[in-house]
């Protein structure tokens, strides 16, 4: 089994997805590994493992030879039956997506588990709370679209001519977000010289939250006073139709 967890360890293969391809819980795979030899693994799991080593037994363990050739193919074999078990897993809540639909929801999902699941620092934690509040605001703002477009396609994934939301704009921000980080990876851009610029951008958060406040400070006034000339005592189901009504009524008495 030394061998198997060295073969494993070489392939740079994380047990949590060895777990994903074979249909096991991360401690059954340390289980299996902990034990003395594979004919005690049970048939099934071992025969998926001879498969995706290309072998026919624990014994031909010794005549693996391990080059750049043999980990692409072993690579594909796992992410594609990483992908089948979780597209099982998956599918039964994804019924009313197409197929394109399915397999980028799976492909995120289990790319995400995977590396929760892998590291456990706050820093994956925290980059992943910034992604979730980042698709959170997707609406918000048409520019986070076009950052994802430039990092998928300063990433080598997207052709840099592909526009596929508004390509004038796309292109302009595009330039100029190219410019931002050639200065800040050319090593010019200080802290010292950009603290006035740093600090232009607090307060214009600030702002922004203090507007958010004065509204939402604004809405709960106007429900108050709404729900008191209704004669209501809350927003229910029953009421809630009118109670809207009365809220746009009374903002609409201030402009």
């Amino acid at each position: 089994m030394k061998k198997l967890n060295d073969i494993l360890n070489e392939l740079g293969i994380s047990k949590v997805r060895l777990a994903k391809y074979l249909g096991v819980s991360r401690q059954m795979l340390y289980n299996y590994l902990a034990m003395d030899n594979l004919k005690k693994w049970p048939k099934e799991k071992s025969t998926k493992l001879f498969g995706l080593l290309n072998i026919k037994s624990e014994e031909e363990l010794n005549e693996i030879f391990i080059d750049s050739n043999y980990i692409m193919e072993v690579e594909n074999r796992l992410n594609d039956g990483v992908k089948d078990s979780s597209n099982r897993e998956l599918l039964a809540d994804l019924k009313n997506f197409s197929k394109k639909e399915q397999e980028l929801l799976s492909d995120i999902i289990n790319l995400l588990k995977e590396r929760l699941a892998e590291d456990k620092t706050k820093e994956t934690f925290n980059a992943f709370t910034y992604l979730y509040h980042y698709l959170q605001s997707m609406e918000t703002s048409k520019e986070l679209e076009y950052i994802l477009a430039y990092m998928s396609k300063s990433m080598g994934f997207t052709d840099p001519m592909e526009f596929a939301f508004n390509q004038n704009q796309q292109f302009i921000f595009e330039s100029i977000l190219f410019s931002a980080m050639t200065l800040y990876n050319s090593g010019n851009a200080s802290k010292v010289r950009l603290a006035e610029s740093h600090k232009k951008f607090v307060k214009d958060i600030e702002h922004k939250n203090e507007e958010k406040l004065s509204r939402t400070q604004e809405l709960n006034t106007a429900k108050i006073q709404a729900l008191r000339e209704l004669g209501y005592t809350e927003i229910n189901e029953e009421n809630a139709r009118e109670v809207l009504d009365k809220i746009a009524e009374i903002q609409s008495r201030k402009v």
